[in-house]
Order: C-alpha cells, then structure tokens, then sequence
C-alpha cells in the first residue's frame, strides 16, 4: 500500500482529465438527483452489451418488495447454472439496474451462469439498514430456494461492485453465520470501509473519478443517529472474525481510491485462511468495467475479470 499517485494508463487519464473539467466543485454540495443523474451518464461509457436472456422477477422480503432481473446465457435460460447475486454500485444512492445492465450482461454470458441482479432500496428514501437488510435477505432467498432460479447449490455466489460489493460482503458475512451454503465472493473495486483512513484515500481524494467529498455525501444521505462509518453493520473491514467465509476473488485498480480498502481486504481473509485471489488492473480507475467504450484497455480488463468468473465456478 502506498500513496504514490499511479501511472494511469492514457485514455483513463484523458477522461478524467475531461471529467474534472465539467465536475462541480463541491462534490458534498450535488443533490442525490445530480448524483443519480451522473451515474447514467457514466453508465454511457461502457460496452454495448452482448445478446443475454433476460426476465424480470421479484421477491417478497417482509419489509419490501424487491424487483430482481435475472440474466442467463443465451439459450440456457431454463439449464441448471451456477448463479450470482449480484449488487450494483453507486454508493447506496445512485446506480441501478440499468446503469449496470452492459456489466452484468456482460457477467452472464461470460462466465455461463445465472446472474440475479437485485434492485435494492437506495438511499436517502431508505436509509441505514435498508440496503443492508434487503441484500441479505436477497441472499438468503436464493441460497435457500436455488430450485426456483434453476441453480446449481454447490456453486451461488455473491457479487457486486463499488458500493454493491459492501453489500455483497455484508449479506456474505451474515448469510454464512445464518448457515447458508455459499461458495464465492466475487467483488469490484469494493468499498469495505465508508470513510476509510487508508493511503489510497488520502492520495486520491479528489480528481480520480470518486473522490473523497462524494463518498461523505453517500454516506451522509444513508447514515443515521448514532452510526459510526467503522460499524460492523456498515464496514466489511470491521468485522472481529473472517473465518469459515467463502473463497474470494477480488478486483481492484490502480487509480481507485478505494484500492488499499479492497486489498486489505483480501488480506485479511487470507490470514483467516480463507481462499482468496486478489487481482490489482495496472494504470486504471474506478468503475473501469464499466468504461469500455473510452478506456481501450478496460476491455481486456474486463474479459479477465470474466474469466476469473467463469474460473472461480469451476475450480
């Protein structure tokens, strides 16, 4: 870990070079409809998406309905596969479905599994424990029912991205406790601490796609009274006892500020004992998979991510 700003590969430094330029100031200032409104426009720099079946589902949680979208490779939409659930980034505010649709497709077809997207309660509408409750309880219906998504109980993982991954982490760590059988974790630049202390924090707070005074406006539109951002509830990092978790496969980038978090991550499942592969993409930024229609070199950052997919489901 270290606070050496990267070497960014051109088209990613081009384009945050063109982002910075138009981004307002004072990032902790944007109302949750400019922040909202910047995750769809981001949403236009990926990949178009390859051809997918896709459905729409839902689940009832006892406390909200949950619209899902369920992806599976073309022609296998009623096989037994190995699934995903999957949770979109965006901070807890931002993101949905849509904005993540090429990623997720993308996820699908790759990897050859059944991939549950899951649209959970966004923040400030639902704060703190919303997301995380709906997340779990999204995790825990498909480990416990596998028969209804047609997958295959040795191999359903949990997934997600950025914020999407908190989630994924959190739902992981209390699934497992409550016993549920689940064999991978499989995040994306995550965030494991909301207000992390960490070097890549520090080094780069501003200019690197997600900067520091965005990150405190998230958590400010999802916290309430008396939750501090290192709370086991909220912070994957904080947890006393990573033991007896799934295998992991992890994916960070260079340029991220939330690099450090994602790493120590995997550290500490390692020193746990838990298996887990942690891959760190030279010279690219945040939400990369997401920008392969103006980072070139994102695409085979991508594919290598899918393939670690399709790995992690046959190993």
């Amino acid at each position: 870990m270290s606070d050496t700003p990267p070497v960014l590969d051109r088209a990613a430094r081009r384009l945050l070079d063109a982002l910075n330029r138009t981004r307002r100031a004072d990032a902790a200032s944007r109302s949750v409809a400019d922040l909202r409104a910047a995750s769809v426009e981001l949403a236009k720099f990926a990949d178009p998406p390859p051809a997918v079946e896709r459905r729409e589902d839902a689940l009832e949680t006892g406390a909200r309905r949950l619209r899902l979208r369920v992806y599976s490779p073309l022609g296998r939409a009623d096989d037994t596969l190995p699934g995903l659930v999957y949770f979109h980034g965006g901070g807890l505010v931002a993101g949905d479905l849509d904005t993540h649709d090429a990623l997720t497709a993308t996820l699908a077809a790759g990897a050859h599994c059944r991939l549950i997207a899951v649209d959970y309660t966004r923040a400030p509408e639902a704060r703190f424990p919303a997301a995380r409750d709906d997340s779990l309880a999204a995790v825990l219906a498909v480990a416990r029912s596998p028969e209804r998504w047609r997958l295959d109980p040795r191999r359903i993982g949990v997934g997600g991205d950025s914020a999407g991954g908190q989630l994924a982490v959190l739902a992981t760590q209390e699934a497992t406790r409550a016993g549920a059988p689940l064999a991978l974790q499989f995040l994306l630049c995550p965030v494991m601490d909301p207000l992390a202390r960490r070097p890549s924090r520090f080094a780069l707070s501003e200019g690197y796609l997600l900067d520091e005074a965005t990150m405190r406006a998230y958590w400010d539109a999802y916290r309430v009274d008396g939750l501090a951002p290192d709370d086991i509830s909220v912070a994957p990092l904080a947890a006393a006892d990573f033991s007896g978790l799934p295998p992991a496969r992890i994916h960070v980038a260079d340029g991220d500020p939330l690099r450090d978090e994602g790493e120590a991550y995997a550290q500490a499942l390692q020193r746990a004992g838990v298996a887990c592969r942690l891959t760190r993409h030279a010279g690219l930024i945040h939400h990369f998979y997401g920008l392969g229609g103006v980072i070139p070199a994102a695409r085979p950052a991508l594919a290598a991510i899918v393939a670690d997919l399709a790995d992690a489901f046959t190993a």
